[in-house]
């Protein structure tokens, strides 16, 4: 059937909690009413990667975008667009008071290069044809027919390509230890078990591009002499887990999983392993444990796991958005894709850039981009014109980069010598409003509840450095806190089992660092400048105040108390800090100090 429009509606998860399921039934629902259906397709797709203005519907061929979208705004573009040919210029999106409504004139898409994310917001991931209608199993095909499993190897090896999933491992180099192992079985698996707080890049990849995947664990099996398959991903992850399936199940159906793939011989086929968010089955030995149905906790290193891995076999484990690239590093080859990016690192980088940044969602730039492209081009600046005071960058692992660091080119490399890291890609922005001892506290809480506990370094350490932090947030720290933390934090780095251990440390340390005064402002002079440790803030009414009650009647500790026309006073003694009466007052008669 020839259609002179298509509808393409963003199917991501933050999109589909904004009711984007119901914007594609109205879509189909109009069109049937207004007897169009027969002249315009429309599909749900993956994350556009906008996320910021979600719902997003793109019409085609004139490449419309429209953002914000409603469910009640469905009979318009059918009866304006697709029936009188005329975009509905409200729902464009809109930049510096013109609107743009082709991708390619918006600031948040400019400087990005979609590789990993090439096919995510473009088709449905729940039709395979759509797929290799854009050179979907090509890169299978040549790896089956044309390649050998060494040059298959050697591809990967020379493209540069290097594990997205933190470490930053070559992948060629990988593969061919697991080439080079001895043994009869051997096994790959796909890391989906995206843990970071703020990170959703795994996520997006497989609910938009599932196919990508399947397809590249399959040539890795076809190059190591693998047959068998594991897909570990979170169970938080429902959108993800059910296209996962429907990808595989059409992917039997065609014949390109399971049994004489294609008519070539080779068996390979895949499992979805469904974890239970443990952040540390992140690590990939733990990972693998997790797999065999045993607790998830690290195990020592050497054996690697393309020595030893799953159940004592050779294991190749890669993180999603590395087995993403593979496809097309197959089909463009090895030198257009090491053409991309720095010398240390090649190709692009997906970062899931949240925080208080104007443009927040799924950005793909290629190596070498600069945190300040990123975070003032692409994401638009800082929210309600604040100071910028830091990113942070690879999530627990990570640490906090301050203004000073915004030109330096992003790469493994450059990233790790500022005392961060590239992480799986989470980038949460920061502004003079966030307090660096609160936001080491929270990756600390999250590290001691995440810890496996098998080693003390890590058991102990985190369990340590929070108390500390959280000493210091309620005005009770002292200046030698400062070296207890640094030199915990120094112990944990060396002598933790795994990398959780190893680089919980780095977002103390890196506030420690960048803003020690901030530290030592919280003990000497018992005060949090952002406000946001509670016991060092305090609610004073003004004498702006009118004395109208709405304070008091909204107080949930009844610690505000006067007459009614009369300046009320409150209790400090039995405050809350839950600035309830700060948001009730219309007279800003309430300072926070």
């Amino acid at each position: 059937m020839a259609y002179t429009h298509y509808i393409l509606v963003c199917g991501g998860t933050a999109c589909e909690s904004s009711s984007s399921n119901d914007i594609y039934t109205r879509l189909l629902e109009e069109a049937e009413k207004q007897n169009v259906k027969d002249v315009v397709q429309i599909v749900k797709t993956g994350c556009f990667g906008f996320c910021e203005k979600g719902p997003i519907v793109k019409v085609l061929p004139e490449d419309s975008f429209y953002v914000e979208v409603k469910p009640e705004d469905a009979a318009e573009i059918i009866s304006e667009q697709i029936i009188m040919g005329r975009e509905v210029t409200r729902l464009l999106y809109n930049q510096e008071e013109k609107s743009l409504e082709k991708v390619e004139e918006i600031e948040f898409y400019k400087k990005q290069m979609r590789v990993a994310l090439r096919n995510c917001g473009f088709i449905n991931p729940e039709d395979v044809n759509e797929y290799i209608g854009r050179d979907g199993y090509l890169a299978l095909e040549k790896a089956l027919f044309e390649m050998k499993p060494e040059e298959i190897v050697e591809e990967v090896k020379k493209s540069g390509l290097r594990g997205r999933g933190g470490a930053g491992f070559p992948t060629g180099l990988k593969w061919e230890a697991g080439l080079k192992a001895p043994g009869d079985v051997k096994y790959v698996v796909c890391n989906a078990d995206e843990g970071d707080p703020g990170a959703y890049m795994d996520r997006s990849t497989i609910e938009g591009d599932p196919h990508s995947v399947i397809e590249a664990m399959i040539i890795c099996g076809k190059a190591i002499g693998a047959h068998k398959g594991f897909v570990y991903i979170r169970a938080e992850y429902p959108l993800a887990i059910t296209r996962l399936q429907i990808a595989m199940d059409q992917a039997h159906d065609l014949g390109l999983l399971g049994n004489d793939i294609l008519g070539s011989g080779f068996d390979f086929d895949i499992e979805i392993r469904l974890g239970a968010g443990a952040f540390v089955c992140g690590e990939e030995t733990a990972l693998l444990r997790s797999i065999e149905g045993l607790r998830g906790m690290p195990t020592p290193k050497p054996p690697f796991p393309a020595q030893k891995g799953l159940w004592g076999c050779p294991t190749i484990i890669n993180n999603v958005e590395t087995w993403a690239n593979i496809p097309v590093i197959i089909t463009k080859g090895a030198e257009w894709f090491s053409s991309i990016g720095t010398a240390d690192s090649k190709g692009t980088k997906v970062f899931a850039l949240t925080g208080k940044v104007n443009n927040s969602g799924l950005v793909e730039v290629p190596m070498g981009t600069t945190l300040r492209e990123i975070i003032f081009e692409i994401g638009g600046g800082i929210k309600n014109g604040k100071k910028f005071k830091g990113v942070q960058t690879g999530g627990p692992s990570g640490g906090i980069l301050t203004e000073e660091d915004l030109d330096t080119p992003i790469d493994f490399g450059a990233l790790t010598k500022l005392g961060s890291m590239m992480g799986s890609g989470g980038m949460i922005v920061m502004d003079e409003d966030d307090c660096v001892v609160d936001v080491a506290k929270f990756y600390m809480e999250f590290c001691v509840d995440e810890s496996c506990g098998k080693c003390s370094p890590c058991r102990i350490g985190t369990r340590q450095l929070y108390t500390i932090l959280d000493k210091i947030s309620r005005g009770n720290g002292e200046m030698a806190d400062l070296e207890k933390l640094k030199d915990i934090g120094q112990a944990m780095r060396f002598s933790s089992l795994c990398a959780l251990g190893q680089s919980a440390p780095n977002p103390t340390l890196s506030t420690l660092k960048k803003f020690e005064a901030e530290y030592i402002e919280h003990i000497k002079d018992k005060k949090c400048a952002a406000g946001k440790c509670k016991k060092l803030i305090s609610f004073i009414i003004t004498d702006k105040c009118i004395g109208c009650g709405a304070c008091a009647r909204q107080c949930p500790a009844s610690c505000i108390s006067g007459e009614k026309k009369t300046m009320h006073v409150i209790d400090q003694s039995k405050c809350l800090k839950c600035g309830a009466c700060e948001t009730t007052c219309k007279f800003n008669a309430i300072e926070k100090h």
